[in-house]
């Protein structure tokens, strides 16, 4: 597998909906990025509160021209479950990744082990995409922990597009 490196074209992607479409990330055509939540699934409580976390910043990324989507592993029955729980009202929830899709993104698998898990499941990542489908930025996680905040991303992406910092760890 090689590594997707910043400024490079991202692999194609498509992934279900609970809004009934079929997600291409080709097709999004944000101002500035598309922001790619993969999550744990419903047994996470940690992506249930990052997911929160973004819904409740979600009009200060869209403000800045970024989209997200908050994608898993997850059946369709536990997305909508996920959904509804997690109180997710505004974001856009994709479901059914496969692991091959998993692997395509650099994504770290696990086998669930307690009550509750899927049998396997990817780990978080985020993976920030520009308009013309290059990588800008990514955090890929191989534990649920020690993700950056949606506050964070906000702050940070703001002085990014109005400094047009550049991509950076290409090298």
């Amino acid at each position: 597998m090689t590594r997707i490196l910043p400024r490079t074209a991202v692999p194609a992607f498509e992934v279900n909906t609970l809004n009934g479409g079929i997600w291409n990330l080709a097709d999004q055509s944000p101002e500035h990025f598309t922001f790619v939540f993969f999550y744990r699934g419903l047994h996470c409580p940690l992506c249930a509160g990052q997911l929160q976390d973004v819904e409740r910043n979600l009009d200060a990324f869209l403000e800045l021209g970024i989209e997200p989507i908050a994608i898993s592993s997850d059946s369709k029955e536990r997305a909508e479950k996920s959904q509804k729980t997690w109180g997710l009202k505004r974001l856009n929830i994709g479901y059914g990744l496969t692991e091959e899709q998993a692997r395509t993104w650099d994504l770290y698998m696990s086998n669930g082990f307690k009550e509750g898990e899927p049998e396997r499941f990817s780990e978080p990542a985020l993976y920030i995409v520009r308009p013309d489908g290059t990588l800008y930025a990514t955090a890929i996680q191989s534990m649920p922990f020690t993700r950056p905040g949606a506050k964070e991303l906000v702050q940070g992406f703001t002085y990014i597009i109005s400094n047009n910092y550049p991509a950076r760890g290409e090298g």
